[in-house]
């Protein structure tokens, strides 16, 4: 087992090397000079060759790569350009909102998911089960910003109007302290994750309730709730666990349109905004972390 996780451990190093090679040629590949970007087209090309200067853009890609992986190495993802200020403190604040938003929506949609295909797997052949099985579809094949949209139609804007369609937090507050504005985000990140959950779990319950030890724990006169629960779901608790790891892992990435839509203020807004500035660092920074979270949670 030791020699499995330092294995693991390695091949996670050497992903995360990989990425990053191709997160700073992804920016390298980006058309215009993010100097001219920054200084507008009324900028003299001498303003543009001293900020290339001081950004490194006047030095080779290899020998920029590696100036930019030894500050991540060490805390230090370089400065933004648009503010001014250090990446590490500007993304600060908008990674503690983002995984804040990632532990709602799996604080809600694990549960969720694995109830909802116990009770599939319960009644399977009913219709219930086939109503079920309809809806996690239809839901699973349904973009995010689909879903995102719809449920803004519906409590935000047209028919109900309950609950705010954008966060609109003060500056200098937390995200956290209006929590009517997390409903929307939350809900939205919660059922597109949920229906896979559930769909794995309805199949892995089936199976483990045709099983010999669970037909001799109903032949004992076994309830059958303490069938399912005590016998068949610890059974199936490992292709559960691994599509719970997959999905909370997409959660990293796919947070990002949900958080641009609702411009909940996370690393996905972040990273948007700092593309259309064609702030460099900020952009391999960020893409960067969402790729370290995306790795972590499948290694773990």
């Amino acid at each position: 087992m030791g020699k499995f996780i330092l294995h693991r451990l390695a091949v996670s190093v050497f992903i995360l090397l990989a990425v990053s090679v191709i997160i700073f040629c992804a920016t390298l590949l980006l058309p215009g000079s993010p100097a001219e970007a920054i200084l507008g087209q009324q900028a003299t090309p001498e303003r543009i060759a001293a900020l290339e200067a001081e950004m490194n853009l006047d030095k080779p890609p290899v020998e920029r790569y590696f100036l930019w992986l030894g500050g991540v190495l060490t805390g230090d993802f370089g400065t933004s350009t648009s503010t001014g200020g250090a990446v590490s403190e500007l993304l600060g604040q908008p990674l503690v909102n983002s995984l804040v938003l990632m532990a709602l929506a799996a604080l809600f949609s694990i549960p969720l998911g694995i109830l909802v295909g116990i009770y599939a797997a319960w009644w399977r052949g009913y219709r219930r089960d086939t109503a079920i099985t309809w809806v996690t579809l239809i839901l699973a094949a349904m973009p995010e910003f689909v879903i995102g949209i719809g449920l803004i139609t519906l409590f935000a804007t047209s028919v109900f109007q309950v609950l705010p369609a954008v966060t609109m937090s003060p500056p200098g507050s937390n995200v956290w302290d209006f929590p009517s504005q997390l409903v929307l985000p939350t809900l939205t990140l919660t059922l597109v994750v949920s229906p896979y959950i559930a769909r794995m779990t309805r199949a892995t319950m089936i199976e483990t309730l045709d099983s010999g030890y669970v037909e001799m724990a109903r032949l004992k006169g076994v309830p059958e709730r303490r069938v399912i629960f005590r016998h068949a779901l610890p059974h199936a608790v490992g292709p559960i666990a691994q599509v719970v790891a997959i999905q909370l892992a997409w959660l990293a990435g796919g947070i990002v349109v949900v958080e641009y839509l609702f411009r909940y203020p996370g690393l996905g807004v972040a990273l948007i905004d700092a593309v259309n500035y064609r702030d460099v660092q900020v952009v391999q920074a960020v893409s960067l972390l969402i790729a370290a979270v995306y790795v972590v949670v499948n290694l773990l």
